[in-house]
């Protein structure tokens, strides 16, 4: 027989008591879940301040490096090396000299296919949040280049803008370390890489006073493939667009990049202290100038040959032998006589007189009222590699440097090309009458150029190189690397079309420049610093901060 329970009350008290147990359970296990996640997020945020902090270190390192090489063209003494503390964290970086510098192709980044003198440092770093026993270690490959500035087929320090009025090819690199403004009236191709520090535009700079053409910008792709930068819609790939970037790498595959990808200024270090003009100014004070590296040079209208270490005038025997002489002719851009130096280059071939080192200079001290200059004459042929520098303008008359060729450059306030007709009894006379005929230069120039603003348009890059004569139909060839560091400060007169007609423009990189062996003499360098080769690991446990603060 069963008995029957009369009071249950003893049950639903044991059945509350497991739940409540239960529950208890659960929230233990909840708070401890709640302990342990903030405790991961408080250990990921201590070993992210920790990367941050070591980040800090490769970064302070770096621009040290990188500010030494761009004032001086040398790396720091000592290398960078410190502690330093900063709210709880500590981070402590050091520098590694990997060896000397190489002569080497540049293999990666926006200058790979370049060759420059190479030198590079490991720099590691050492981040610690002191209130833990975690931290982070970095490593990083810093590669410093300094690349010789004539390996560019065109280099503007400022604004550059290109914008034929007939089809024009330019082959080479093309940087600038401001904007770069492209347009054309016909087609306008670029064979290589197009850089700029600011922005890449299509159509005119502000200030030009020109009107803008919708016709066809071609660039090569990274397989040297032309493709425009015209969209479907008429519109064009630019700065401007929407899409720049991502849409330059996917039509160009990284050939065409401006300041929006990370293209920074390109420094030029062997000018240590002042303005790029300091490479043509005199000498005084100055230890950047050609006079230094010269061993024939002409001051205020004398010449002076460098026999050992002394400096020695020969101004009376380069006349007597018609080295030099002194000539007038006028220049309807500048609408003023013309007192030049004209140098027979030929007949310096056969002297004693031709620089040993390869290095001409020439300054006449300058006023408003009369433009100096010197003049190159009969220079076909060069007797050895040749640099010419002047803070005066320099002019070239006829075929330069075709037989023979030899390394050879041209620095220069501004420069005009004469062509192998031009006949100094016609400088006055219309621009029709000075009919030019095909004429071939050999050299890269490093000049000056006007700004185009306030309506006036500079001429271009397509009129860096200037022109006096009527040249419709005929060709001016050239090949080298064209230079473009400051403004011009004696040839400042406006560019148009009322003393001269354009030629056609066969004008391209000379190839030779890749060769360092076939350089000119005293070629300037740009300083580029790469960062590669970047490393992670965590630090060991308990010795990071001691180390750190150590």
């Amino acid at each position: 027989m069963i008995k029957k329970l009369n009071n249950e009350s003893g049950i639903v008290l044991i059945v509350c008591l497991a739940i409540l147990f239960m529950l208890s359970l659960i929230g233990i296990a909840s708070i401890s879940t709640s302990n342990n996640d903030m405790q991961i997020a408080e250990n990921e945020s201590r070993a992210t301040g920790a990367f941050y902090a070591a980040e800090a270190g490769l970064e302070k390192a770096a621009a040290s490096v990188a500010r030494s090489y761009q004032t001086t063209g040398a790396p720091p003494n000592p290398l960078p090396i410190d502690s330093v503390s900063e709210l709880h964290y500590i981070y402590k970086y050091s520098t590694a000299d990997e060896g000397p510098a190489v002569n080497t192709q540049l293999t990666e980044g926006a200058y790979k296919g370049l060759y420059g003198l190479v030198k590079t440092f490991t720099i590691s770093s050492l981040g610690v949040d002191v209130t833990s026993n975690s931290g982070v270690e970095l490593q990083m490959q810093l590669s410093d280049a300094l690349i010789p500035i004539f390996q560019f087929a065109v280099f503007y320090e400022y604004d550059l803008e290109i914008a034929p009025g007939a089809n024009m090819t330019l082959g080479g690199r093309v940087h600038s370390n401001r904007d770069t403004y492209l347009q054309t009236d016909a087609n306008l191709y670029i064979d290589s890489y197009l850089t700029a520090a600011g922005l890449i535009i299509h159509g005119r700079k502000p200030g030009s006073g020109m009107s803008t053409s919708s016709k066809d910008v071609w660039i090569k792709d990274s397989g040297g493939v032309y493709r425009t930068m015209k969209n479907s819609d008429n519109t064009f790939l630019d700065a401007n667009h929407a899409n720049w970037v991502n849409g330059s790498l996917s039509r160009w595959g990284g050939t065409v990049e401006d300041g929006c990808h990370g293209i920074t200024e390109l420094y030029m270090p062997v000018v240590t202290d002042g303005p790029a003009t300091d490479l043509i100014d005199r000498a005084a004070s100055n230890p950047d100038s050609y006079e230094n590296k010269a061993d024939l040079k002409f001051i205020d209208g004398q010449a002076y040959f460098k026999s050992g270490f002394t400096w020695i005038n020969v101004t009376a025997t380069l006349i007597a032998d018609g080295i030099a002489t002194p000539i007038t002719f006028y220049d309807a851009r500048e609408g003023q006589t013309v007192y030049s130096i004209d140098l027979n280059v030929d007949k310096l071939n056969s002297s004693a007189y031709f620089p040993s080192h390869g290095v001409i200079y020439s300054s006449y001290t300058y006023n408003s009222t009369n433009v100096h200059a010197l003049r190159l004459t009969e220079a076909e042929e060069l007797s050895g590699p040749l640099t010419i520098a002047s803070d005066n303008p320099i002019y070239t008359l006829g075929d330069y440097n075709t037989v023979d060729k030899q390394p050879a450059s041209i620095i220069t306030d501004a420069l005009t090309i004469l062509s192998n007709d031009w006949d100094d009894s016609k400088s006055t006379w219309s621009r029709d009458s000075r009919k030019a005929s095909q004429t071939t230069v050999n050299a890269s120039y490093m000049t000056g150029n006007t700004e185009s603003a306030g309506g006036d348009y500079s001429g271009g890059f397509e009129n860096l190189p200037r022109f006096l004569e009527n040249w419709s139909g005929i060709e001016f060839k050239w090949r080298g690397s064209a230079v473009d560091l400051w403004y011009a400060r004696q040839s400042t007169g406006d560019w148009g079309g009322s003393y001269y007609t354009p030629p056609n423009r066969n004008w391209a990189f000379d190839p030779d420049l890749l060769d360092v062996d076939k350089l000119p003499p005293g070629t300037p360098l740009v300083n580029v610093v790469m960062r590669m080769n970047w490393t992670q690991k965590i630090a060991s446990l308990g010795s990071g901060a001691a180390q750190a603060a150590n």
